[in-house]
């Protein structure tokens, strides 16, 4: 399967999700606090080559995956390249610096369930949602063991995986899985025909 019908089929994916978790935030009234990007600066996140080829490919076509892979190359920071945050002084606060071509972690977390020892559906979601609207989190976690659909994130990297087994089941710290859907893309196009509008640069 060719790079650009991979992204094709993730993008096809992340799009059903998309609708799905719009449709479990209105029915749960859950949200994530503005301008909070304390998720994203967790140290240990860990994601597939897979989920962020979207957003190789994006770069590649932009001419700056070589330019991106670099950076990354020297980067020895553990938390995702991709995030802003707002300043030095508030880690925690900012937001994704490439939204529309986050991760599949990225957006099943907080909206997302996952099963535990007993095969029970629990909402993976960060304390600041737990805490900050209680309510509608304890009314969720009983409309989703009363039945309520909710996105389910072992279904999800299954789907994923079916594109690529290999990429899709590779799962590493984010950052090395930032790089090596870079290099996946450059290896695969550096004896093949460029994408359909590619211009190198000049």
């Amino acid at each position: 399967m060719s790079i650009e019908r991979k992204v094709k089929e993730v993008n096809l994916l992340y799009s059903q999700l998309d609708q799905e978790i719009s449709v479990f935030q209105s029915k749960s009234n859950l949200h994530c606090k503005e301008g909070c990007g304390k998720c994203c600066t967790k140290t240990d996140i860990e994601a597939s080559p897979l989920e962020f080829l979207p957003w190789a490919f994006h770069l590649f076509i932009n001419n700056k995956a070589e330019e991106t892979l670099d950076k990354l190359n020297q980067n020895s920071n553990s938390i995702c390249y991709i995030y802003e945050p707002l300043s030095l002084l508030d880690n925690n606060s900012g937001n994704c610096g490439d939204y529309i071509h986050r991760g599949l972690i990225c957006r099943l977390f907080g909206y997302g369930a996952s099963r535990d020892k007993y095969g029970q559906l629990r909402l993976a979601t960060c304390k600041i949602i737990k805490e900050g609207q209680q309510g509608n989190y304890q009314n969720t976690a009983e409309a989703i063991s009363n039945g309520l659909y909710v996105p389910i994130f072992t279904n999800y990297y299954i789907n994923l995986s079916q594109i690529d087994h290999n990429l899709g089941n590779k799962i590493v710290p984010i950052n090395e899985a930032l790089r090596l859907s870079i290099e996946e893309v450059l290896q695969y196009y550096a004896y093949r025909p460029l994408p359909r509008g590619f211009k190198l640069p000049a």
